[in-house]
């Protein structure tokens, strides 16, 4: 999970659908596994699948970066992420706990 700049609501309209689209290409590039996402007004979710050698760390950096350079020379608008962010490990968690979650933050 990672939040815009100052916690600002600005991730509506069109927004949500145009960084699913973002985050699926740089996941397709990254050879990463998008499983899930799910982009709120004010907070992004996203449930990944990636081999162990890429640290979470870096997996935040290619998503937060790479996705407002994008968005911000595709778009009208500014996407700005803060540095904080949140990463959990599935471990034994199953797979269905960590979507079902996910789409509930849509409701």
């Amino acid at each position: 999970m990672f939040i815009p700049k100052y916690r600002e609501s600005r991730l509506t309209g069109e927004t949500p659908q145009r960084l699913d689209s973002i985050f699926a290409e740089i996941c397709d590039e990254k050879g990463i596994e998008l499983i899930e996402s799910e982009v709120r007004p004010d907070h992004v979710h996203l449930f990944v699948g990636s081999p162990p050698k890429n640290a979470p760390s870096l997996l935040v950096n290619w998503l937060k970066g790479i996705s407002a350079r994008w968005y911000n020379q595709r778009f009208e608008g500014r996407i700005k992420w803060t540095r904080s962010y949140y990463v959990g490990s599935s471990g034994s968690v199953l797979k269905a706990t960590i979507e079902q979650y996910i789409e509930e933050q849509g409701s």
